[in-house]
């Protein structure tokens, strides 16, 4: 191994030793979800040499139809997590209801979300997609999980973060401390640190969304994106993948901000609060970034219910910032503040930020 590097388990262990009343049970329940990693990253690898590729035949709960992936991805993180005698219990995007933990195995005190395969659809076009999870302590006093433990706001994660499976497969989590980033190395099979203390650009130049919903927004969700690609001081480029850990990774490190906003089509937006939305956000918070759904930041929500959706826009402070201005002055009054300096139309209006 090249002198100096770190591994993500020696960089686990010495944050721990930091804290005198570490039991090592987080630590362990980390090693193991970036243990099982590994093995879906193999297996992505292989889509399209082995038959894992295409629809398992089977929808999850929200009515989509499950990649034969998704369900190899699912039940992996399960089967990684369930005997450890750290979790509590579990929730997956891909299940109906909670994942209790086996009888014959010791139950933690953490319970762990997770999406296991999050832009799934992309797989057979060979576009990266990635792992995103959550771990919070349980809020039960009983031998058995109920919902309750799930339903918590991202200010009560104790970790967060996600693996993305592209050129390289990468392991970025945040525990409140700032943000790391590790690459595996398959030649030794160790994720190396290789993005310590990531920060996001205060403002970028990309903006993700997906505009062939254009014609369902909100007008000031409209004069938000023409805003951007007509501001003043910087050029916007559109950079829209449609794997949310992707997008995401991108703005992460260059700075941007990506959004679903509610739709015509999606009133209550279209991405799920508690396995991907809370989780991103802890890690954009921690970068330095921020989250919304429009009116709130998105780490005060704790979800109704374990598959809630929510509008989200998340990514450089100065562009969330910017959306929120958008929706909280509406068009009218925007218009209104800009005929006072003459400006009295609405398309120069939208063209002019003023934060």
């Amino acid at each position: 191994m090249q002198k100096g590097v770190t591994t993500l388990g020696r960089f686990l262990i010495e944050e721990q030793r930091k804290y005198t009343y570490a039991s090592g049970e987080f630590t362990g329940i980390l090693e193991q979800i970036a243990f099982v990693a590994k093995d879906i990253g193999r297996e992505v690898n292989k889509a399209g040499l082995v038959n894992i590729l295409g629809k398992a035949g089977t929808t999850n709960v929200q009515g989509e139809e499950q990649q034969k992936l998704d369900v190899y991805a699912h039940n992996k993180v399960v089967q990684a997590l369930d005997h450890l005698g750290k979790v509590f219990a579990m929730a997956s995007e891909e299940e109906k209801e909670v994942i209790h933990i086996p009888k014959k195995f010791p139950k933690g005190k953490y319970v762990v979300v997770f999406d296991p395969l999050d832009g799934s659809s992309n797989i057979d076009v060979n576009i990266s997609i990635g792992t995103i999870f959550g771990i919070y302590k349980k809020k039960s006093e009983g031998d058995e999980a109920t919902i309750g433990d799930f339903l918590q706001s991202g200010r009560n994660l104790v970790a967060s973060g996600y693996v993305i499976y592209g050129s390289s497969t990468m392991f970025v989590y945040t525990t409140g401390n700032g943000v790391n980033g590790f690459t595996l190395d398959p030649s030794i099979g160790e994720f190396l640190l290789s993005h310590p203390s990531m920060r996001m650009p205060q403002y970028g130049h990309i903006y993700s969304a997906n505009e062939s919903n254009s014609s369902s927004w909100k007008d000031e969700v409209v004069a938000y994106i023409d805003c951007l690609r007509n501001y003043p001081e910087r050029k916007y480029t559109s950079r829209y993948i449609g794997s949310l850990v992707a997008d995401f990774h991108r703005n992460l490190l260059k700075g941007g901000v990506f959004l679903y906003p509610e739709d015509k089509q999606n009133p209550r937006g279209k991405l799920r609060l508690l396995y991907e939305v809370i989780p991103l956000s802890f890690i954009a918070e921690e970068a330095g970034g921020l989250s919304t759904d429009g009116q709130n930041n998105l780490m005060d929500i704790a979800p109704k219910s374990l598959h809630e959706r929510t509008p989200v826009v998340i990514g450089s402070k100065f562009e969330v910032a910017l959306y929120q201005q958008f929706i909280k002055e509406g068009i009218e009054k925007r218009k209104k503040k800009f005929a006072k300096s003459g400006k009295a139309t609405l398309e120069e209006a939208i063209r002019e930020p003023i934060i």
